[in-house]
């Protein structure tokens, strides 16, 4: 962490460059910052993520798999 806030900026570009950071706190692995893959949706109303609601089902057992999850956001196994 202290890295980072020494020098967020340089940080964020190496990650823009496909580096990859594990940032730690107390000596515990608390974030990972790494490259975006896929664009970020410039309407939300048409982000995966958000709109997961408007295409989930309730399942009958109760409770949804994370198999299940994928299917929904991005329509494979």
């Amino acid at each position: 962490m202290l890295e980072f806030r020494k020098n967020a900026q340089g940080i964020l570009r190496r990650v823009g460059r496909g580096e990859r950071f594990v940032l730690s706190h107390r000596g515990r692995p608390a974030a990972r910052l790494e490259p975006v893959t896929a664009p970020v949706p410039s309407d939300p109303a048409n982000d995966l993520f958000l709109t997961i609601g408007r295409r989930a089902t309730p399942s009958p057992k109760g409770k949804t798999t994370h198999a299940d999850i994928d299917h929904i956001l991005y329509g494979r196994e």
